[in-house]
This record gives structure tokens, sequence and C-alpha cells, in this order.
């Protein structure tokens, strides 16, 4: 992934002006999930609920959601910018505005929408701002990207029940966003399950070891 990086424009978000323009055309991948089996694409089971996380490299983060019982399919891609359909390397330019996300589609009667916002809080350390760890870049910022009214709410009070455990353990200020999902991009199919697909492959996500309440 994109740790090491000292280009500037990487720890700032671009104006909509400055974005990298992108294309019309979307990625083309195979839409079966390689674990689970589920299509990532709509259209979902009309039982199902989406979400958008942020937190860090998505290929560890996608792993942590397609293994909660309950969760119909993930998939990774770009969001919370301006680019339409941009590639991994022009979201690693810091250029496009947008974070490395994972999409969580999952059943509500299943598992519990603070369920999958404890496996968020307690996966990454939402308090380093454009940044996980060695992972450098606002594509590497804390974000959830809500699909509706209760999940913002829901997430808010999350964030603020975490916030004061953070405080308590010693921890600085959160700094994960949170706010109306936008524009959801497919990244690359290599990308997509890429640790099952690689075992052995890299991921930079390491928690706080603060549990989250609730």
């Amino acid at each position: 992934m994109g740790f090491f990086a000292r280009d500037p424009r990487r720890l700032q978000l671009p104006e909509k002006e400055t974005a990298l323009p992108g294309r019309d055309q979307p990625m083309r991948l195979n839409p079966r999930h390689q674990v689970l089996g589920t299509s990532m694409q709509a259209p979902f089971p009309p039982d199902c609920e989406a979400v958008l996380f942020g937190l860090g490299c998505f290929w560890g983060a996608e792993r942590k959601f397609w293994q909660l019982p309950g969760v119909y399919t993930t998939a990774v891609g770009y969001s919370g910018g301006y680019t339409p359909n941009p590639t991994y390397d022009e979201v690693c330019s810091g250029m496009t505005g947008h974070n490395e996300v994972v999409l969580v589609v999952y059943h509500p009667g299943e598992v519990r929408f603070g369920d999958l916002l404890r496996v968020f809080w307690e996966s990454h350390n939402p308090t380093q701002g454009m940044r996980q760890g060695n992972d450098i870049g606002t594509q590497y910022r804390s974000g959830i990207y809500c699909a509706t009214d209760k999940q913002l709410e829901e997430a808010e009070a999350s964030r603020q029940l975490y916030a004061s455990a953070l405080q308590g353990a010693g921890y600085g200020e959160v700094t994960t966003e949170i706010v109306k999902a936008g524009p959801f991009f497919y990244a690359e199919e290599y990308h997509q399950q890429y640790l099952h697909k690689n075992p052995a492959g890299y991921c930079g996500l390491g928690g706080t070891g603060v549990t989250c309440p609730g």
C-alpha cells in the first residue's frame, strides 16, 4: 500500500476544482464474492442495508467485515471524494479526495449496526488523521459513510462513547468523519477479497486495544 508518502498533497484533501477528472466508465470486475459467494453488486436482497467504512488499508478492513455472521457481502472501493471511477494510482496520488472504503451489505435482523461499528472502532486507531500507522495519505482517513439518518445517529452516538473511552486510555481526539454516503466506486478486481487471494499479503490494521462500549 501507499506508505512512506512524503508528498504534502497526500495529507490535504483537494478542492473539487483541482481534483482529477476521472472517467465515465466504471471498473470492470467479476461480481462474485470470492469468500461469501454472493454478489458484490446491486441489486441486493430487500432486507439488507449498506454502509461504507474507511479505516486504513482496505485489504485488511474488508476481511474484518466478511468474517461477521449476518454480512451478506463486502467489496472494496473509493468514496468520499470527487473523481468519478478513479484508479488505485489516482486515489494514492491524493488528488481525488477519495478514501479507501469497504462496502458492507448486511442483514439487520442477523447483525446489528452497532456490531459493525464495534468492529470498525476496534480495528483501527481513529485518532491519527490522514494516516493509519505507516500508511500515510488522505485515502487512509477514518470515516463512516452512512446510507440512512438512523445510521448517522447511531454512528455519532457511538463516536462519542468511543471518544470518551479513548480519552480515558490516553489517546487524542477522534478524527473520524461521519457523513451521508456519496457515490461508491468499485476498486480494481485484484483488490477485491485481496487477503483471501493472498493470505500472506500486507495488512496494516492495528487497533488501540480499547474496547468499544455498547
